[in-house]
């Protein structure tokens, strides 16, 4: 377990960077930049996307070469470069070159850190192993998030010393990382990999198809800060409203992903789907301040349900030879949808009003949750 927490604390400390930027991406875009939410929605969308596609390469790549750590180096380090660009933004173009370098960074890692944790721990032990992770990740984001507040509230709406001061755990993340262990785990196949979409089991595609669809309605958190915005929420409330919710994520990670090595991955999944097709038709029926703290809450535990233990299944059920490779592209059909997901919400909510984006992403959910239900 000890690779876990370490991969686990330089997800923390790049959380703690990302996150404290994160959150004020669109409000910086739309009230200091004058961009427009459909703006807001083919940056995270295009960004986004990017890292999606780069996940399966990456993967493939280490399982081919057999080595994972370089390129979640370079994908950590990456993303520390991207900070940087939004700290000189003077234009949506700006940000839009950050957040491309950013997400290309984890586009870059995220398959093979998964893959290094997943072989880290034995199979009876792999929900637990990415709950863990998931709740040193999300710790990292609270305290990013409450990072943010403060400074943007003791610098009177400065973004540019935010986005400054998010550096320092960023650098701090890659140095921790030099630490971790290339796993231990040797594949003969590894020289003489080949991958095609036919040598995986199909409940395997089935559910990636699944996630795919999904994806279509799942646009970028972003517009859930921008609905509270609508609402009447500040700047900085609504950073206390993200706070929450990855509160609720960070409390619930755990256990959910060692309750699904206990009862399985199944039922979690569904659960937690239903869960995403219920809040986000909250976010478009109930325009209040009340309802919002309550909807950000159920959002946090809705990731809680899903995100570690959808990785673990993908993890369970890939060929051992092939496990970087498939994390991979769970993670590509994951987020490739984003594009056309957060281009469509922008578009919705620019020419329907800002319940239009949440009604289709309901929706969307709740066909996800019976679309599962048949798979698995």
């Amino acid at each position: 377990m000890l690779n876990v927490i370490i991969l686990g604390l330089t997800s923390l400390l790049t959380d703690i960077s990302t996150e404290m930027v994160y959150p004020l991406i669109p409000l910086f875009l739309t009230s200091r930049l004058g961009a427009s939410p459909a703006i807001v929605g083919i940056i995270e969308g295009f960004a986004e996307s990017l890292a999606s596609i780069l996940k399966v390469f990456s993967g493939y790549i280490s399982d081919k070469v057999g080595k994972r750590k370089p390129l979640a180096i370079a994908g950590y380090s990456f993303s520390t470069i991207g900070k940087m660009f939004l700290y000189f933004a003077t234009s949506w173009g700006w940000v839009f070159w950050g957040r491309t370098a950013d997400r290309f960074g984890k586009g870059i890692r995220t398959a093979p850190r998964d893959a290094l944790i997943a072989e880290a721990v034995d199979k009876e032990n792999i929900g637990r192993a990415y709950g863990l992770h998931r709740a040193l990740d999300t710790l990292g984001a609270t305290i990013g998030i409450a990072l943010a507040y403060y400074f943007l509230t003791s610098y009177k709406g400065d973004y540019k010393a935010v986005f400054m001061y998010s550096l320092i755990p960023a650098f701090l993340g890659v140095i921790v990382l030099f630490f971790a262990k290339e796993s231990t785990v040797k594949h003969e196949l590894s020289k003489k990999l080949s991958f095609s979409w036919k040598s995986l089991d199909r409940r395997l595609q089935m559910f990636l198809i699944v996630i795919l669809i999904f994806a279509l309605g799942n646009s970028s958190n972003q517009f859930l800060l921008l609905r509270a915005k609508s609402v009447g929420f500040s700047d900085s409330d609504v950073i206390l409203l993200y706070l929450v919710y990855n509160i609720v994520y960070m409390i619930f990670s755990y256990p959910m992903g060692r309750l699904s090595d206990k009862i399985g991955r199944k039922k979690l999944l569904i659960m937690g789907y239903f869960f995403y097709g219920i809040v986000y038709l909250g976010f478009a029926v109930f325009g209040f301040k009340s309802a919002m703290w309550i909807l950000f809450s159920v959002y946090g535990l809705y990731i809680a349900l899903t995100e570690g233990v959808e990785k673990a299944l993908v993890a369970e059920i890939s060929p051992p030879h092939l496990k970087g490779t498939v994390i991979g592209l769970h993670a590509t059909f994951t987020g490739i949808g984003l594009l056309p997901a957060s281009f469509i919400a922008g578009i919705l909510w620019d020419t329907l009003g800002a319940t239009a984006p949440f009604y289709f992403g309901g929706i969307m959910g709740v066909l996800a949750a019976i679309g599962l239900m048949i798979v698995l």
